[in-house]
């Protein structure tokens, strides 16, 4: 009896001394898991802090970076009346210069100097008219159309019908042609002056001659848009007094004779200019094109019988 009492004894000794053992372990674990989980937790919550602000730091150099270059600060413009062909190259350009230095807000001051800054800054708008809304600055005008292409070695720029000179920006969407054979220049001549020449006024009457027609007979497909350039290289004979004094060129070098400018062929007893049209939009009727092969188009001798187009221009 003592001795089973006994054996009783050291088995519950036994399984008291595993329970001992197991809660220290347990302790041991739970003190030690305790302290490295809320140091986890810590370096994980600085870890996140640290990319929002990295996160925030992108958004917010991204927004200043998308708010200089939006170039408009606190003024919001609006360009009114704007053409199709305007690329959005020239619309920033002009947006640009209507800010400068133009200070914020919505009052009359401002508008005033945005109007100041386009007529001194910008040749592209005429009649310019700039008024305040409840919302933004409204900028309305007539938009300059370039009609020719200048080029004198690093030097390039546009003339429109009036021959006043515009910067250069690239216009996909016009078929500007250009004017070739006018004697080398040293400076580019003042942005929106007009350019007094004799030689570039024959050469953008023909032009804009042409740009009339294609609005009222091949507004679908433009004859400009086949042609490559015009050469006044011989204007008034003064290279030559028998060969022609104007010739345009297709897209594919085929040689367009013109002749003499605008109201001097009866002095040359050449076509009129209303018949050189005709034979012109006539061979383009015909062929669909001016690359339909022919290599030479001559406009300039007189022909009997050329049904001439009722003169609307």
């Amino acid at each position: 009896m003592a001795a089973s009492r006994k054996r009783k004894k050291s088995k519950a000794k036994r399984i008291s001394f595993k329970l001992s053992g197991f809660k220290r372990r347990k302790k041991q674990r739970a003190s030690w898991f305790g302290p490295s989980l809320i140091i986890i937790l810590k370096v994980l919550a600085v870890v996140c802090v640290l990319s929002g602000i990295v996160i925030g730091l992108i958004f917010l150099e991204k927004y200043v970076k998308e708010t200089v270059l939006d170039g408009r600060g606190s003024i919001d413009l609006e360009l009114a009346g704007v053409p199709l062909w305007v690329s959005d190259q020239l619309k920033d350009k002009i947006q640009a210069a209507a800010i400068e230095k133009a200070g914020n807000g919505l009052d009359e001051d401002i508008a005033l100097s945005v109007w100041r800054n386009l007529d001194q800054l910008t040749a592209w708008l005429d009649d310019v008219k700039v008024r305040p809304t409840h919302d933004r600055i409204r900028i309305e005008g007539r938009w300059r159309k370039p009609i020719g292409l200048v080029k004198f070695r690093r030097l390039k720029f546009y003339v429109d019908a009036e021959r006043i000179v515009l910067d250069f920006v690239p216009l996909l969407e016009l078929p500007i042609v250009e004017i070739k054979g006018l004697p080398p220049i040293t400076k580019m001549p003042p942005l929106g002056e007009v350019w007094q020449r004799d030689d570039l006024a024959a050469a953008v009457i023909i032009l804009d001659r042409l740009d009339h027609r294609d609005k009222f007979l091949t507004s679908d497909k433009p004859l400009l848009y086949e042609i490559d350039r015009i050469d006044v290289s011989n204007f008034n004979g003064r290279q030559n007094s028998r060969h022609a004094h104007i010739i345009l060129y297709s897209k594919d070098d085929a040689e367009i004779t013109w002749g003499a400018e605008v109201g001097k062929y009866q002095r040359h007893l050449e076509s009129t200019d209303q018949e050189k049209l005709a034979k012109l939009y006539g061979y383009y009727e015909d062929y669909g094109t001016l690359s339909g092969g022919a290599r030479y188009i001559n406009l300039r001798d007189p022909q009997d019988k050329i049904p001439l187009p009722i003169d609307k221009y």
